[in-house]
């Protein structure tokens, strides 16, 4: 089915932001946020750091507005882009947005709460062999679990077929969140997979115990086994796919210029991270935080260091809310190396600066737009895109 759309590009003052302008899209204003807590971060600039804003002029544009519930987005090598739409199928989307063609041919999905068809990442050698690989939240006897399988899409990219599950987060569970999901392939074409500890109480002990896979940064090859050299490969007592744990909701999973991984995650209220991800290390969810429950009680105590956990990069209190993420390599050349983070219950795109992997300063971008970002690109063509839970695709480009 072809879809037809037209741009629609933000006018008056929103539709350039500048740093001597006055618009109130990109203004900061985490700093100004009363926390939830009291707790005191490890060292300075761990939180509410400094404000920056973008000098140069760029342009926003929402190219197609028609997306449902679109949850992943990444380029074809063409310049089209493959999104996927939670309820249990992808979109191809012409580079302009004004084209939409399905994909059928799917798994069936558990699309209950914060389930259903999730991220989507290229074979490495999709070029040659049209493979894709996807997560998704796989209904199951009891209950539900996030799985990753992979398919070979047709000549016309309207169907999928010889689709495999290559991998299963067990235990499987009878809940609708924290399947986290996102798919990352390294340099050497092993894939990075993240999963949520499925946020209810009783699971939550998992993110903290090996013999599992909830809460965790897997890597796996591409038939889904665990990757050569993977820290715990022969080690009693723990999955050889695991590659960090102690982990809560990751839904943000990105490798830097340096073939670094950073995870980012949601925390409970307050405590939203952003992790450097490193073989072997436990993050410390949920010993260590630094939010607190919905109810407003203390976990473990109040306990944000633990000797054994690694500290977040950067936290926020409160929350924001942070999905997807992408490393910015495009045309407007401050925000080059830049970390850019869809935000949810933040509603904008965050930009934040890292030097020396430290961050040293944050900018909320798009704020005017009220939107739920999912997820964000750093495009082939040198522009940034960000997908939002009402099912539009954003486009921003230097003016």
């Amino acid at each position: 089915m072809i879809k037809s759309t037209l741009p629609i590009i933000l006018t008056l003052t929103t539709a350039l932001y500048s740093c001597q302008g006055k618009g109130k899209p990109s203004e900061p204003t985490a700093r100004e946020e009363k926390p939830n807590t009291d707790y005191k971060p490890a060292f300075p600039g761990q939180t509410r750091i400094t404000p920056v804003k973008t000098k140069t002029p760029y342009q926003v544009e929402i190219i197609n507005s028609t997306l449902g519930k679109p949850w992943g987005i990444i380029n074809l090598p063409d310049g089209r882009f493959l999104i996927t739409e939670k309820s249990g199928y992808m979109n191809v989307v012409s580079a302009d947005g004004k084209q939409v063609m399905k994909i059928d041919g799917f798994p069936k999905v558990d699309a209950k709460g914060q389930g259903g068809m999730l991220d989507v990442a290229l074979d490495p050698d999709f070029k040659y062999n049209n493979i894709i690989y996807f997560s998704f939240s796989e209904p199951y006897e009891g209950g539900n679990h996030t799985a990753v399988g992979k398919g070979k899409l047709s000549a016309d990219m309207k169907t999928i077929s010889d689709v495999k599950v290559i991998f299963r987060a067990t235990p499987t569970y009878d809940g609708d969140k924290h399947y986290g999901s996102r798919l990352v392939f390294d340099k050497d074409g092993n894939l990075f997979v993240s999963t949520g500890e499925r946020s209810d109480k009783q699971t939550r002990v998992y993110a903290q115990k090996t013999d599992n896979y909830l809460g965790k940064i897997l890597k796996i090859t591409k038939d889904g086994q665990p990757a050569a050299g993977n820290p715990f490969i022969g080690k009693a007592g723990y999955k050889p796919e695991i590659f960090a744990y102690g982990i809560r909701s990751p839904q943000g999973l990105a490798l830097d210029e340096k073939g670094q991984l950073w995870d980012i995650e949601m925390g409970p209220r307050g405590g939203d991270e952003i992790n450097l991800i490193q073989a072997g290390k436990n993050y410390g969810w949920g010993d260590v935080t630094y939010g607190i429950e919905y109810s407003g009680e203390k976990i473990n105590n109040g306990t944000t260091q633990k000797e054994g956990t690694e500290q977040p990069v950067y936290y926020w209190d409160p929350v924001v809310s942070p999905s997807g993420v992408t490393f910015y390599t495009g045309n407007i050349e401050e925000w080059k190396n830049n970390l850019f983070i869809g935000c949810l219950s933040g509603e904008h795109i965050n930009r934040i600066v890292l030097k020396d992997n430290k961050v040293v300063g944050e900018e909320r971008l798009l704020l005017d737009q009220k939107e739920r970002f999912r997820d964000v690109l750093n495009g082939m063509d040198g522009n940034l895109y960000g997908i939002t839970d009402s099912g539009k695709l954003y486009k921003i480009s230097r003016k």
